[in-house]
């Protein structure tokens, strides 16, 4: 009787979902910016849309929109803004449009303070989608930059303990602060975040603001912003994450053409 060499296991290649951020400034620009989407960058299948309060339409609301032209879109949410003795306003919508992914962010005080505002925190408003909309996955932010490498790595892992499955970041701009957080995430469920800065009042605003930690070399070129687009989606395919792309003042097909 012959033997038979059993075929080598073929693993499966890690899957990348790619997102683009787009800001609800009013329907009629977020309208021309999802058909931009559809005609130039054909392939992404996923947008995440933040909650200005400066605008009329909320994140969940423009999200809707989203849905006629990809097959996912993530609201989202700030925490501070949620009631946590009430039921979430926004579930029965998120169930009415099959919205069926959220992220949590902590929120930036406004700066209207007829605006109320509530104390709490992102593991609260986590653990509250989880009891209120057990079928909604929930993702968390993640901030390379405000405290220390130690305090943040805790936090997220009390994030993923809350109920989040995995994280969206701040947007990178150096590969090997990447490469450090892909070793202390617990998870490979992230979305690795970048972002356009090409110019110095951009430069400025992402490190004075943000304390974002840019390499020596840095240029605020659209070229140099292009390469390093395409790197942090090379990066997360190799590591079996996700990329969202931030795009700042440049059109989507100049920024990302070519590239998604």
């Amino acid at each position: 009787m012959t033997s038979v060499l059993a075929e080598p296991v073929q693993t499966a290649p890690k899957l990348t979902r790619v997102s683009v951020e787009l800001v609800p400034r009013s329907r009629t620009s977020l309208r021309t910016e999802l058909a931009e989407l559809s005609s130039s960058l054909g392939n992404v299948q996923v947008v995440n849309i933040p909650d200005f309060l400066r605008y009329r339409m909320r994140s969940w609301e423009a999200c809707q929109m989203a849905l006629e032209h990809v097959p996912e879109a993530i609201p989202h949410i700030r925490a501070i803004d949620i009631n946590p003795r009430e039921p979430l306003k926004m579930g029965d919508f998120l169930r009415q449009h099959k919205i069926s992914e959220v992220l949590i962010i902590e929120g930036d005080a406004p700066s209207d303070m007829s605006q109320h505002t509530y104390d709490v925190t992102s593991l609260d408003i986590i653990r509250k989608f989880r009891r209120e909309l057990p079928e909604i996955k929930v993702w968390a932010g993640l901030d390379p930059y405000r405290q220390s490498f130690a305090r943040e790595r805790d936090y997220a892992e009390a994030k993923l303990e809350a109920g989040a499955v995995g994280f969206f970041t701040q947007p990178f701009f150096d590969r090997r602060l990447m490469d450090v957080w892909a070793e202390l995430l617990p998870t490979q469920q992230v979305f690795w975040g970048a972002t356009s800065v090409t110019t110095e009042r951009s430069f400025s605003y992402w490190q004075n603001r943000n304390k974002a930690v840019f390499p020596r070399h840095f240029t605020p070129t659209l070229d140099a912003n292009r390469a390093w687009a395409q790197e942090v989606l090379s990066f997360a395919s190799e590591v079996g994450g996700h990329t969202y792309f931030m795009p700042i003042k440049e059109s989507l097909s100049e920024y990302l053409g070519g590239i998604l």
